[in-house]
């Protein structure tokens, strides 16, 4: 049964991320090196509003039984999804996209949405969209679709074989609680801290096998560190403490602001106690992987990885 609310540098760093890898594959391995678990998590995108182009739009799968479930939909999201569809993640296959969690609605977690919605319509995927997010969802989902509507129109009336099913869109705004739950699910929304956004999510996927916590944009969170609480995979923004000082003063005193930086993560995983600490949405400024996980590894023992497209846990 489904639930949505009332409105539907080092050569030690180096070790370090070595050691991390092991919970990276392209067939995915069990956290503690057992067989393959009914639940996999795989980054689709890692990037921020930067354009760079080893890292397309934040978006994240946890796949459960070869079902999908998105978190977020950034530029690129649905060719990720092709592309993990093609090192074997059966779930990602484009026209089985038919969940989605938006955490806030940031033009990098939601620049993707119009492919999510269209391009896997086109690729004849034969039931709706269901789209969970803050309020501001709806209205954003009826001007896409509102934008594309002499795309659709053709392509369902025209000559091209076509599933009217699968263009369209159930929009579900929700608020802090259980928002969904199936056979294979149950998730929950945190309202997270992020500037200025009066909705801000991060959400818990508890699974037959495995809990999830994504924590989409945020600054530190006593929720966060609640809602993980020991969780398998905490997956998390962070920004280089070492690069931040770096940046212009007006730069700054935004991103102290709307993100957290590797100290603060270190401090708030240290609290949560993830199983495996992931790290996404990174801004880097010089640094590398390898030197963002050593400043973690500053304030926290457990084990991290900075996360790349694709990787999959």
């Amino acid at each position: 049964m489904r639930h949505a609310s009332a409105i539907a540098t080092t050569a030690a760093a180096a070790a370090v991320l070595a050691s991390s890898a092991s919970f990276v594959a392209t067939g995915a391995i069990g956290l503690n090196g057992s067989a393959a678990p009914r639940t996999q998590l795989v980054l689709l995108g890692t990037g921020t509003p930067n354009a760079d182009p080893e890292r397309s739009g934040p978006a994240v799968a946890i796949v459960v039984d070869d079902v999908p479930y998105l978190v977020d939909f950034g530029p690129g999201v649905v060719r990720r999804a092709a592309a993990a569809f093609a090192r074997g993640i059966k779930g990602l296959d484009p026209k089985l996209l038919r969940t989605a969690f938006v955490t806030h609605l940031h033009s990098d977690h939601t620049a993707g949405y119009p492919d999510l919605i269209l391009t896997p319509a086109v690729l004849e995927r034969d039931a709706p969209l269901d789209v969970y997010g803050p309020p501001g969802i709806r209205a954003m989902t009826k001007y896409v679709l509102k934008a594309w509507a002499g795309d659709v129109d053709v392509r369902l009336h025209d000559l091209e074989p076509a599933k009217p099913a699968g263009y369209e869109v159930r929009v579900h705004e929700v608020k802090p609680g259980l928002v969904y739950r199936d056979e294979r699910v149950t998730v929950r929304a945190f309202a997270v801290p992020h500037g200025a956004w009066k909705r801000s999510f991060a959400y818990r996927f508890d699974t037959p096998d495995r809990a999830i916590v994504v924590s989409g944009d945020s600054g530190p969170s006593e929720a966060l560190i609640a809602a993980c609480d020991g969780c398998d995979i905490l997956v998390h923004e962070v920004y280089s403490t070492s690069g931040f000082v770096t940046r212009p003063p007006e730069w700054q005193r935004y991103h102290r602001v709307y993100h957290t930086s590797s100290a603060e993560l270190a401090t708030l995983a240290a609290k949560a106690r993830p199983g495996l600490l992931v790290l996404y949405h990174q801004l880097f400024w010089g640094t590398t992987d390898e030197a963002l996980v050593a400043e973690v590894r500053e304030g926290f023992g457990g084990k991290v990885v900075s996360g790349r497209d694709l990787d999959t846990f």
